[in-house]
């Protein structure tokens, strides 16, 4: 059953664009510099794979989501009952620990206004002040 809450988890450091990247987009960026060891390159591709298929890009579905002049900070945060998606995050979590990538996990009733949403995510546009740790609850990596 959904709470009402929403879970999150993001570097700690924003982009260019001004958002704080998703674990996703960050276990990619060490992918394309590299840095992935075989056996993590082979835990992204599957779980990557795995995610594909289980579960809607908002961008297929509306391609003004993450469109980077309307929306540059848009970002997308799990259904708190969407477990069997979180559940699959502690993968990617233990490749940026390796790494050395901070990152935090968030969960807001309200993230900020939203552009998208379906069964198991949201996307928003997140509050002005959000930031690391400005959620309600927050687990760090470190």
């Amino acid at each position: 059953m959904w709470d009402g809450r929403y879970v999150r988890f993001q570097g700690t450091t924003r982009n260019e664009r001004g958002a704080y990247p998703g674990i996703f987009v960050l276990v990619n960026g060490l992918a394309r510099e590299g840095r992935l060891t075989a056996e993590q390159e082979r835990f992204r591709r599957a779980s990557n794979a795995w995610y594909d298929a289980a579960y809607t890009n908002p961008s297929h579905v509306d391609a003004s989501v993450y469109d980077r002049e309307r929306h540059p900070t848009a970002v997308a945060w799990f259904r708190s009952s969407a477990r069997h998606l979180i559940e699959r995050a502690d993968g990617y979590l233990e490749i940026l620990t390796a790494h050395g990538v901070e990152w935090v996990r968030l969960s807001s009733t309200h993230p900020g206004r939203v552009l998208y949403e379906d069964a198991v995510q949201i996307v928003v546009v997140p509050h002005a002040s959000a930031a690391p740790g400005s959620a309600s609850d927050v687990a760090r990596s470190r």
